[in-house]
């Protein structure tokens, strides 16, 4: 089985890139606080990065940005190419099957949140609860296998 379901904030805004087919892809980078406090009393966060396909990725790039908190369930995926130097290359990335939006604002590093409207719902999403909550959830089409 592999599952991983993470909480946290954006680290910058998501990136959101076309394949040569045409397919959307986002990624961007997911700060998810540790449970425990270190030796010194400070609080310490893992920067986990995020990769989203097709429908979600164009929703993702268009919704959230740096500071934005979600929730993102999916697996973990360990890939590796070869570097203009000649080295193998490896690469650690969850990728995305749903994005829960528990934000819905952008951060502001003076005024804290800025508030920003969440999309409405239709086929590829739906509206949670209070807050503008936001659910996204991947059809059968956006998985890239």
């Amino acid at each position: 089985m592999n599952k991983v379901i993470l909480v946290g904030r954006l680290t910058r805004d998501p990136e959101v890139k076309n394949t040569t087919t045409g397919r959307a892809v986002a990624s961007f980078t997911l700060a998810v606080d540790r449970r425990f406090k270190n030796k010194d009393g400070q609080k310490e966060a893992d920067f986990v990065p995020i990769v989203v396909w097709g429908k979600q990725a164009e929703i993702a790039g268009q919704y959230l940005s740096k500071g934005s908190q979600i929730g993102v369930s999916g697996r973990l995926q360990v890939r590796s190419y070869d570097a203009q130097d000649g080295q193998r290359r490896y690469v650690t990335e969850v990728v995305a099957d749903e994005i829960s939006f528990l934000s819905s604002g952008r951060r502001d590093s003076n005024a804290g949140f800025q508030q920003t409207s969440a999309p409405q719902s239709n086929n590829n999403m739906s509206v949670m609860g209070l807050d503008e909550d936001f659910h996204l959830m991947a059809d059968d089409d956006d998985i890239p296998f």
